[in-house]
């Protein structure tokens, strides 16, 4: 990420993000505002209620717990700025925080997309050999997964950023999104870039498609395997223990390849920052709800440890 070509005449881009906008900007200030309120607290509230509950010290929600904090770093990495930009007339961002921008939000974005294809081997294993689920999710595949998942995310994006900051930029500096992102960063680069995007398009399909596919492949397996339960009972609570992490794959997924595996002759800058409010915002405020909702597991830890009756003695 260090190397920036020593050609590279702008010092610092514009983001023009939700300029156009005008007053609104004030109501969309409160509404991010609140928005990462939530995702605090929810992210907060479940990473919390993993740890101190003994029930769910598992695989599966150690997986929940380290997916939680990585996307409180995320929004971290994006919204705070946003919300600055917001209230300021003038939106700048020095050529090197752009660099440390998108590299961070590249490499949690990566890290995630890998965590959330590792939850879906951990339902596999769940499902389809739970008397050996302990035994071959143990604590060292665990960590193993986690670590590798955050390994290859940043290492990918240590490589995105490279790619992208060896590039000259001489001018024009107006970014046409709220934060520094690979399409819109690119535009302004004073040279043939296609070789740089096909580069950039392929570490996309690797980080999207691959964990996508394998994900794909282990709910095939799941699926077989709930269809021989003879209960309808028992495969109704099979089925539950996956819609959560269902719901996410196809939010996370879904706007991950509207966005990154698009022909760029049929990108749109405007409709993009719309679809970017979702893997930035929604989907990290999604995540904890959703495994809060629709887990009774979660729920039951949350009135343990939340709605404990207080002891007559000091009432």
């Amino acid at each position: 990420m260090q190397r920036i070509n020593q050609t590279t005449r702008v010092t610092k881009f514009i983001l023009v993000g939700f300029s156009s906008l005008g007053e609104l900007q004030m109501l969309l200030f409160v509404i991010f505002l609140l928005l990462y309120m939530t995702i605090l607290l929810a992210n907060a509230t479940i990473m919390t209620v993993i740890r101190f509950s003994r029930s769910l010290h598992t695989p599966m929600y150690g997986f929940l717990f380290i997916l939680s904090f990585s996307e409180t770093c995320y929004t971290f990495v994006i919204i705070p700025q946003l919300l600055d930009h917001l209230l300021s007339d003038i939106k700048a961002i020095s050529f090197v925080a752009c660099a440390t921008q998108l590299f961070f939000f590249l490499g949690f974005a990566c890290t995630n997309c890998f965590l959330i294809a590792v939850m879906g081997y951990d339902r596999y294993v769940a499902i389809c050999f739970p008397l050996r689920y302990m035994i071959i999710m143990n604590k060292r595949l665990g960590l193993g997964l986690i670590s590798v998942s955050g390994a290859t995310g940043f290492f990918i994006a240590l490589v995105a950023t490279n790619l992208i900051c060896d590039m000259p930029f001489c001018g024009p500096n107006r970014v046409n999104h709220y934060f520094c992102d690979m399409a819109p960063v690119i535009k302004l680069a004073c040279t043939d870039t296609h070789v740089k995007e096909l580069a950039l398009f392929s570490l996309s399909i690797l980080v999207i498609m691959v964990p996508f596919v394998l994900i794909l492949i282990s709910y095939g397996f799941i699926v077989n395997t709930i269809l021989k339960i003879p209960s309808a009972e028992g495969k109704r609570k099979a089925f539950a223990t996956c819609a959560s992490h269902l719901t996410v794959v196809i939010v996370h997924y879904g706007c991950a390849s509207i966005i990154y595996l698009r022909p760029k002759s049929k990108s749109a800058s405007d409709k993009d920052q719309l679809v970017a409010v979702t893997y930035t915002v929604v989907t990290p405020l999604l995540n904890p709800l959703v495994y809060s909702l629709r887990n009774q597991e979660v729920k039951a830890a949350l009135k343990r440890i939340f709605w404990r009756p207080v002891p007559a003695k000091l009432i």
